[in-house]
């Protein structure tokens, strides 16, 4: 095979790589949120009890019910320094490491250190279901 005609294969072998790796990542790839919202159910509105909530630590979220049929989520980070957080206990959000607590409504600061709220996250209810929204 002479230098040219090999150099016309390695081409033409390279861009059907290239076309195969666009292939994988055109419109029916999916990021993890989407992954999340076809596969699934974050946790059953019965799991969440009314005034309080429950973490998903391989989430990194944490659902609340502050009143009946009302839910809310958050980044289950604390603001303060990153811990995660480990509860929600009358009312509030608990952040083990240094003591802050976020409302449980809204992600608000209710005691420091931290300074900045709980960045809500998007959910949506569906029957029993809770699911990223």
């Amino acid at each position: 095979m002479s230098g040219a005609a090999r150099r016309t294969v390695v081409a033409a072998a390279g861009g059907a790589g290239l076309a195969a790796a666009l292939t994988a990542c055109g419109a029916g790839g999916t990021d993890d949120k989407d992954a999340a919202q076809q596969g699934g159910t974050l946790a059953r509105t019965g799991d969440i009890p009314v005034g309080g909530g429950k973490v998903l630590a391989d989430k990194g979220l944490v659902i609340t019910q502050p009143k009946a049929g009302e839910f809310k989520a958050f980044s289950s980070k604390c603001t303060h320094q990153g811990c995660a957080v480990s509860g929600v206990k009358d009312g509030v959000i608990v952040c083990p490491c240094h003591q802050s607590h976020f409302d449980m409504s809204d992600g608000s600061v209710k005691a420091g250190p931290a300074t900045a709220p709980l960045p809500p996250e998007p959910i949506q209810v569906v029957g029993e279901e809770i699911s990223l929204g």
